[in-house]
């Protein structure tokens, strides 16, 4: 009986895990349509990112549903109760990627539906790239448990972060030389401080695999400190 129940567990935990990977890819298809739509105009395919915010929401919900019957049937204990509280953090993240994802396409319409003599000459695709690279990276170790994946990923959030700041010195000066320019400028800079925050829940997701594999909560450290404590070393 003791053997079924825990075959039955592990059943149950794995089906959560493979639903938050379903999650997560349609976050990741929402996030590479909001920036095609950014980049190409196509109003109809960001109100279709729009409109997919509500299925992001219910996988939410149903996931968070799933994991408080498992941890009130089970009364999971030591590892297994880790993996569930990381899933449950894993699609609060996911969830606001989500979310960053359909401002983007709300901007996206705003730009495309305005005045173009007056846009600041800012590309944003490489950050942008970066950020979708750092959620499958982070899903990726999610769903391996591989720390060398989520390390790569908590290195990246840094990078993102300087090339957030650098958009954002440019576009203060384009507001600054030219007034015209302000409407628009701020339109990129919302979307460029989504994609910062696409970043920070990717590291974020990241960080919860190292407290899945290592028991260890990682948040408000340093890399060094990060994998430090991921290797066993002492400081």
């Amino acid at each position: 009986m003791n053997e079924h129940i825990a075959k039955q567990f592990d059943a149950d935990l794995e089906n959560i895990r493979s639903r938050v990977l379903q999650m997560g890819g349609l976050v990741e298809q929402q996030i590479v349509h909001a920036f095609e739509a950014l980049d190409s105009g196509d109003l109809a395919l960001a109100e279709q990112v729009i409109a997919t915010d509500h299925d992001v929401n219910r996988h939410e919900v149903e996931l968070d549903e799933a994991c408080a019957h498992l941890i009130a049937r089970r009364q999971p204990a030591a590892s297994d109760l880790r993996m569930i509280m990381a899933v449950i953090k894993t699609i609060t993240d996911l969830e606001r990627i989500g979310d960053e994802a359909k401002k983007i396409a709300k901007r996206a319409k705003q730009l495309h539906s305005m005045d173009a003599g007056f846009a600041p000459k800012i590309d944003l695709r490489h950050v942008a790239q970066r950020a979708v690279e750092m959620l499958r990276q982070a899903l990726d170790a999610f769903a391996r448990l591989d720390l060398n994946a989520a390390f790569d990923v908590v290195r990246q959030d840094k990078e993102v972060d300087t090339e957030f700041k650098s958009i954002m010195r440019q576009l203060i000066t384009f507001m600054m030389e030219d007034p015209r320019t302000i409407s628009r400028s701020l339109d990129v800079l919302f979307i460029a401080k989504s994609i910062e925050r696409i970043g920070d829940h990717s590291k974020n997701m990241a960080e919860y695999v190292v407290y899945m594999v290592k028991g260890k909560d990682v948040r408000h450290t340093t890399v060094e400190e990060l994998e430090r404590t991921a290797l066993g070393i002492q400081p």
